[in-house]
């Protein structure tokens, strides 16, 4: 790994900007890596690898400020929060140990698809996600929370932007609850693939910690405030900002797309 970057006053204040609004974001829909982890890139002289590791300290004081607010306040259901979050720790540190191996070119175009898709599918069906009515019972349901949760922590461990989101995504639309119990069920499982992503890193030396602690604090502002105000709001407003996350997650791997094949 490199050393430690330098940063200035501006770029302090940029990251502290970065992070309660990724923490905001993430407290109420996912998706604020979108915001934190290209903010952390632009740090002169850190590597992709420190900023990913350093994204997930900032992201997991923030997902776990918000999971106590949810679980404080809505009360998730733990059948499907506590296995999701088993299968998804473990799939995250698979997923972290082969982060540097795996270049994002080859997640990107699927990624962007099931974004378009899943935008696509929320506008049509304006009903969707506004009250819990769920799919399977006992073991299938159990058995679906297992495979949303290996599969969504494996790509936390890997890149990580949107993860909170594409929780809600097959919350809602795999296992069919609402959107405010699958936010509230998704910081559970975030935090999950956080600290399963932060178990290989943190040995191998990957987290900056002086930049994690700065986006960090922040973050745990945003996420108590993001998270108290999808509470009092309910699925409603919830939804909205979850399509919002959604279009602006598919503008930027749609940009992103298009510089790998125009470059």
């Amino acid at each position: 790994m490199s050393g430690v970057p330098e940063i200035d006053a501006l770029a302090v204040v940029l990251l502290v900007l970065a992070g309660l609004t990724a923490g905001w974001v993430d407290a109420v829909v996912g998706g604020g890596g979108l915001i934190q982890l290209p903010a952390l890139l632009l740090v002169p002289g850190i590597s992709p690898v420190q900023a990913l590791a350093t994204n997930k300290v900032g992201s997991i004081m923030g997902t776990s400020t918000s999971a106590i607010t949810y679980y404080r306040r809505v009360g998730p259901d733990l059948r499907t929060a506590a296995p999701m979050a088993l299968a998804a720790f473990a799939a995250a540190v698979g997923g972290a140990a082969v982060a540097s191996r795996i270049p994002a070119a080859l997640f990107t175009p699927v990624i962007l698809v099931v974004c378009i898709a899943v935008a696509v599918w929320t506008l049509a069906r304006p009903k969707i996600g506004r009250k819990t009515d769920l799919r399977w019972e006992g073991h299938r349901h159990v058995g679906a929370a297992l495979v949303v949760g290996l599969v969504i922590g494996a790509y936390d461990g890997v890149l990580g932007p949107g993860t909170g989101s594409f929780l809600v995504i097959a919350l809602v639309g795999v296992l069919g609850y609402a959107f405010l119990p699958a936010s509230a069920i998704a910081k559970i499982v975030n935090f999950a693939t956080n600290l399963g992503a932060l178990v290989f890193f943190v040995p191998n030396g990957a987290v900056i910690w002086s930049l994690g602690l700065i986006v960090g604090g922040a973050n745990l502002v945003g996420a108590y405030i993001g998270a108290r105000m999808a509470v009092a709001r309910g699925s409603a407003f919830v939804r909205v900002i979850f399509v919002v996350v959604v279009s602006a997650l598919v503008v930027r791997l749609g940009w992103q797309t298009a510089g790998q094949y125009w470059s």
